[in-house]
């Protein structure tokens, strides 16, 4: 990280201006890739506990301002752990640093998706992307941009009469796919801007249980998938780490190259 100390110190200069536009970060530009968490407008998966927010101290009262945060593991933007699908998978506190910083790939099939709620990522998707852009690094983040993240906060993000419940998602022979090529390889994650990688329709969860083994992790509920790049972006997890936890609400940051 290169430090200038020119203009510190001299006249006319504010030297904590100068101090604090002197660090130059070694990365580029950092992207908010999380939701806002919002009792107000954050969509609950069906059957999830109610999110609630409690005042239980204030300023006037207290002299400081305190909240109560009743939200489950998976509300809201999060990410998730293998033991949330495996009773033998390693759980959030198990996990090594390195599974919370990997690079990523954003595939986008928000076209698709537009055109049919049911839509099931492809090897044809991603076989496609991958003659444009190059190959999936091993062990990355393969995100997919189903234009979910523009519906957050209204109904049709959870969807509404015949269409509720349903949403896009990845083929279980995608992930199958993936998982023997090494691109998702021992660690590696899959991210979505849905409720989850599984198809809405299915309750048996074929993505997730391939997915959740060794070191993987899913990323869900993302937003803001038009900052991310296609390709050369690293995504870093920030959560709290709860000791045998399944995930976490999160803020998920896309790491964007120079």
């Amino acid at each position: 990280m290169a430090v200038s100390t020119a203009g510190i110190g001299s006249a006319g200069a504010d030297p904590r201006h100068s101090a604090r536009c002197a660090v130059r970060s070694p990365f580029g530009r950092l992207v908010n890739l999380s939701h806002i968490h919002d009792p107000n407008i954050t969509p609950l998966f069906p059957d999830d506990p109610a999110f609630r927010v409690d005042t239980v101290a204030t300023v006037q009262r207290d002299g400081y301002f305190l909240r109560y945060i009743h939200q489950a593991e998976h509300t809201g933007t999060h990410w998730g752990a293998p033991v949330h699908f495996d009773p033998e998978g390693l759980a959030a506190d198990e996990l090594d640093i390195e599974d919370l910083f990997l690079p990523v790939v954003r595939i986008d099939v928000r076209e698709r998706c537009a055109a049919d709620r049911d839509y099931a990522i492809t090897v044809g998707d991603l076989v496609v992307w991958e003659a444009r852009y190059g190959r999936i690094p091993n062990e990355s983040a393969v995100i997919a941009w189903t234009g979910w993240d523009g519906k957050w906060g209204g109904p049709d993000f959870l969807g509404v009469g015949e269409s509720r419940g349903h949403q896009p998602g990845f083929a279980v022979d995608t992930v199958e796919w993936l998982l023997e090529t090494g691109r998702l390889g021992r660690r590696g994650a899959l991210g979505i801007d849905t409720f989850g990688p599984d198809l809405g329709t299915d309750d048996k969860y074929a993505v997730s249980k391939l997915l959740y083994r060794d070191h993987r992790i899913s990323l869900e509920c993302l937003a803001n998938l038009a900052e991310l790049p296609t390709t050369g972006a690293w995504v870093l997890v920030g959560s709290p780490i709860y000791r045998g936890g399944s995930g976490a609400p999160a803020t998920i940051f896309g790491v964007l190259p120079q």
